[in-house]
């Protein structure tokens, strides 16, 4: 089998669905984020949801088009269509041509998803290496789900490392455990969520049941990547007092290993709320799950309990 040369890893394609820089809250210090699409979980309250789906996808702001029939007469799928104004026919599979985003002036519609080759990415990567020398930071790549494009992953990071880039990766960790491996050679961190402790009702918030995940925070822990865990909290959902103790008790077995670093806490924001509309998606979630500042102490007080490192974030 020939070798896999450098120039062909560097055009390697992936489907991500944006790019974010100089983010303060994945990672240390200032940091690029890649968002891949693609994610195995449907959690209730996922903020990004247009990176749910590996293929293109419409996002429509009605508030903005003004019906001029622009995107109908240049969408070669025939997506888009008028009956009382404009409607999109989200049972056609778009190409991502980009012709009806390009010809909507009053920018109501864009593609979600967009396929691009490491040498591209790096690019973009290495306009801010300053920012990441200067304060420790570096490239963390989350979605979506870095897992379900490893290859493209692993050759990402390994581009960065080569660089001398700090790299990180958000995690749901549901994945099998190669594809994890395959990224943690060159990973510096990884970012893990653990959204319940309760298999049943991880279920009920994710659509998949969380033995895998608790496996595979185990093996990478015990293999010595250095690993935080990320907890999404909600109010009334995952935030029981038994419930944090038990995860806690969970995760006291990696204590003594200096490559477990303790848990970020992420509480409950509505930022993402938006997007579900222009994707003709249900938001399920219409209660309040957000948190006040001492409900959220109290909660970091639990942890600290099992002398555990605990940080909540912010946004």
């Amino acid at each position: 089998m020939c070798r896999e040369t450098t120039g062909s890893r560097l055009e390697r394609k992936v489907r991500i669905f944006n790019v974010q820089k100089y983010s303060i809250y994945d990672g240390p210090g200032i940091r690029t984020l890649i968002f891949f699409k693609g994610c195995p979980l449907r959690c209730r309250w996922c903020s990004n949801p247009e990176g749910l789906e590996r293929n293109y996808q419409v996002m429509y702001r009605q508030d903005l088009c003004v019906d001029c029939g622009n995107c109908v007469s240049v969408c070669p799928e025939n997506i888009h269509y008028f009956e009382s104004g404009h409607k999109i026919n989200r049972s056609l599979v778009c190409r991502g041509c980009r012709s009806c985003e390009t010809a909507c002036s009053q920018r109501a519609l864009s593609i979600a998803g967009r396929d691009m080759v490491i040498s591209e990415i790096l690019e973009i990567i290495q306009q801010d290496m300053l920012f990441y020398f200067s304060s420790g930071g570096g490239v963390t790549l989350g979605g979506g789900e870095v897992t379900m494009q490893p290859e493209f992953a692993a050759n990402l990071l390994m581009e960065c490392k080569s660089l001398g880039i700090h790299t990180a990766i958000e995690t749901c960790g549901y994945a099998k455990t190669d594809s994890l491996l395959t990224a943690a050679q060159f990973t510096d961190l990884f970012l893990y969520d653990l959204k319940h402790i309760d298999s049943a009702k991880h279920y009920e918030l994710t659509g998949v049941r969380n033995e895998r995940i608790l496996d595979n925070l185990a093996e990478l822990i015990q293999r010595g990547f250095q690993v935080k865990v990320r907890m999404p909290l909600l109010k009334g959902l995952n935030d029981g007092i038994e419930t944090i103790r038990q995860t806690m008790s969970f995760l006291q077995r990696f204590h003594s290993y200096k490559n477990f670093q303790g848990v970020d806490l992420l509480p409950y924001h509505k930022l993402g709320v938006n997007k579900y509309k222009q994707l003709a998606m249900n938001y399920t979630i219409s209660e309040d799950l957000s948190f006040q500042a001492e409900e959220l102490e109290h909660l970091a007080g639990i942890i600290k309990d099992f002398n555990l490192q605990v940080n909540i974030i912010k946004h």
